[in-house]
């Protein structure tokens, strides 16, 4: 096999591509990987990792200024912006040279550039240091997405920011409009309010977090309005007024414009795929709504092409991404692979207070036509929960009536980022009801009201 002749080319080195990359040089084949930016792409660099720093800081500070309530006492509390910043870009950095060691351990082949699919098994890569062919018996696309920018509400990096300047701010915002309040909107709102700035979060939805269950965005929109934050929902943003250090935002809320004036606006409304540049109009991929129409086991129908993560749609989480790179680099290898079942994918949001969900929401369940039974538990009644000073949030559990299946929970509240995962398993063993009640729980943990949701939905919880 020539230097340039590979058994599997993965473009984009992100969650889902390096992971597909060591996956498929563990399976013993001969991988390159090629990346144009940076090694861990946007979740790690851009995304998941370095919000989650931020917020960890802004989880601290908002603790600090409960220390009375702890017994503690603690004064002059307050927090330096850029510091806080260099401790969120360390830490993407660190794992980011972490992944470059990974793909060297496992003998992949990377390669920073600009790679376009020209044909069958063939990708040109466009380097600094000029353009190398690359041939390949399988390709995997993973080259993410971006964010989606709306006419009239293109960021400028000054007045108005995208994810990207919102992770390094040339400022604390004073007052400040989050446009779009799904995950990505509603951390950063969560993080700026939490440290000071006077924050409205605009929703063209008719809740908060709308891919989440309707009882869990009210519980969430409450807690967020009690924190200080205003919430439009049923609002638009129509145009934004742009003068020297603040803008003027139109809003359209229940069919009339209203004017708010800010000094900084976040724009969260969501993402494209990054299609562009790669030569798929030219093999006939089928792309729609700027995402790369794939079967379960994510091929695109050109032999040998294959596309996962954001680029092949939704849902846009990275675990998904790094799940499908590792059920390809099977496939390629000619082992027996399971395809990624999307409603066993769970999402987390790392608000304050977070909030975690998996499988279907009541309405949805309702719709798909099952006969359910719901279980609810609340913070409250936990006694960990309770002993944390964390006792605002509930867990919501959905069953298939009929058969015991667990259909969906919904949690929100302290860690239950950490807490769904125990949810997830269920699900993908294939549990029922039964076994849930038959679990023993450690005691005490914020787990046991996992257990109690479930009781509950049969009419047996112990302690509420």
């Amino acid at each position: 096999m020539a230097d340039n002749s590979f058994d599997m080319v993965v473009i984009g080195a992100g969650p889902g591509g390096y992971v597909a990359a060591i996956r498929g040089a563990q399976n013993g084949l001969k991988v390159a990987v090629v990346e144009r930016e940076h090694m861990g792409g946007i979740c790690l660099n851009w995304g998941c990792i370095p919000t989650k720093a931020l917020l960890r800081s802004s989880e601290v500070f908002h603790l600090m200024h409960r220390a009375k309530d702890f017994g503690l006492s603690a004064e002059g509390i307050g927090y330096d912006l850029e510091a806080v910043v260099k401790r969120s870009r360390a830490v993407s950095k660190q794992l980011n040279s972490g992944v470059g060691h990974l793909l060297k351990k496992n003998k992949v082949k990377a390669i920073m550039g600009e790679a376009t699919v020209t044909g069958v098994g063939k990708v040109s890569v466009k380097t600094d240091k000029g353009t190398e062919e690359l041939t390949g018996k399988s390709i995997i696309l993973a080259t993410g997405a971006r964010a989606r920018e709306l006419p009239g509400l293109e960021a400028d990096g000054d007045l108005v920011w995208t994810y990207k300047h919102a992770l390094m701010p040339p400022r604390m915002p004073k007052k400040l409009l989050v446009i779009g309040s799904g995950a990505i909107g509603i951390e950063f709102a969560s993080f700026y309010n939490t440290l000071g700035a006077d924050t409205t979060v605009v929703e063209v939805m008719d809740r908060v977090l709308p891919v989440e269950d309707a009882e869990i965005s009210a519980f969430a929109k409450k807690s967020f309005v009690k924190q200080g934050m205003k919430i439009m929902e049923k609002a638009m943003v129509k145009q934004l007024d742009r003068a020297k250090g603040k803008i003027t935002a139109h809003i359209e809320v229940g069919g009339k414009v209203e004017k708010h004036e800010f000094d900084t606006v976040i724009s969260a409304v969501g993402i494209v795929g990054n299609v562009e540049g790669l030569g798929l109009d030219a093999l006939g991929v089928k792309i729609d709504r700027t995402h790369v129409v794939t079967d379960a086991f994510c091929r695109t129908g050109v032999d040998g092409l294959y596309a996962i993560g954001d680029i092949a749609g939704a849902p846009w989480l990275a675990h998904k991404a790094s799940h499908e790179g590792v059920m390809v680099a099977d496939l390629v290898a000619g082992k027996h692979a399971h395809p990624v079942k999307p409603e066993s994918i769970a999402g987390c949001t790392y608000c304050h207070p977070q909030v975690a969900s998996v499988g279907f929401t009541e309405a949805k369940a309702k719709e798909a036509g099952y006969d359910i039974k719901v279980g609810r538990f609340p913070f409250i009644g936990n006694g960990k929960a309770i002993a944390l000073g964390e006792a605002e949030g509930m867990i919501k559990t959905v069953f298939d009536a009929k058969t015991g299946e667990l259909l969906g929970a919904h949690m929100v509240g302290a860690e239950v980022t950490e807490l769904i995962q125990g949810y997830v398993v269920g699900r993908q063993l294939e549990t029922t009801e039964e076994d849930l009640m038959n679990t023993v729980f450690p005691h005490p943990t914020l787990s046991e009201m996992m257990h109690e949701s479930v009781l509950d939905a049969y009419g047996m919880a112990i302690h509420i």
